[in-house]
């Protein structure tokens, strides 16, 4: 047990799935999982343990915005012995030929800042997703006869962004979408040797002001987390 997470040494799965929401955590288990068990409620953030295909899973929420998602992907690794983290979340689109279900495979994560930066003072480090683990999701979703966008995303430390400079240039070197963890979910996995990717599924759009409403992400975000759940377990 630790400050944020109630689970007992034990409950929590080697593959963890980071969804932001702990309602979409609650969901996704008791959609995907067999036997899912409530791990942790700490705060409201559930995580739950389950097997998917016979494969131990857990799927843990993370909260909103990168100082919590490394709250819990530190704990997760340091003290639960996670090895593989995999967000699961949604994206707002910033180039044309992204539309709204769409998913993408986040390559790298560019930021302006993230919770990590300060270990590394002059240095812009460029976080990276495992590339075994994005090939296997990228080999899942061609199995599913999906077509994802693979490329570099934005993570956003401010929902309510006020520098359309800065969103203009970005969308002018080919930042595919802006979401808010996962630069720091691949910065922590990588200062402790854990394999991290983000599977992402457009629910609005930034250039046209499109957006999903809540009945039309949650079945919209199934295909993410087959794939997420498929490349987890085929590497």
């Amino acid at each position: 047990m630790t400050i944020h997470i109630g689970a007992k040494p034990g409950e929590i799965a080697e593959t963890v799935l980071m969804p932001g929401d702990p309602l979409r955590a609650r969901w996704a288990a008791e959609t995907f999982l067999e036997d899912p068990e409530l791990v942790n409620d700490i705060r409201g953030m559930f995580g739950y343990t389950g097997h998917w295909k016979k494969q131990r899973v857990t799927i843990q929420g993370s909260g909103m915005g990168m100082p919590s998602l490394s709250i819990y992907a530190n704990e997760l690794i340091r003290d639960y012995g996670a090895k593989t983290l995999i967000r699961i979340g949604s994206c707002g689109a910033m180039q044309a030929q992204v539309k709204l279900r769409d998913v993408v495979l986040a390559m790298t994560a560019s930021s302006v800042n993230t919770p990590s930066s300060a270990l590394f003072r002059e240095l812009n480090f460029a976080p990276c997703a495992d590339w075994p683990l994005l090939r296997a999701a990228l080999q899942a979703a061609d199995g599913k006869g999906i077509f994802p966008h693979v490329g570099g995303i934005y993570s956003s430390d401010t929902f309510y962004d006020e520098r359309p400079d800065l969103i203009q240039q970005m969308t002018r070197h080919g930042v595919l979408a802006v979401e808010m963890e996962a630069a720091e979910l691949y910065a922590v996995a990588a200062r402790h040797g854990a394999r991290a990717l983000a599977v992402l599924t457009v629910s609005d759009h930034l250039l046209t002001g499109e957006a999903l409403d809540s009945d039309a992400r949650e079945r919209s975000f199934a295909d993410m987390i087959e794939i997420a759940l498929e490349a987890a377990f085929s590497i």
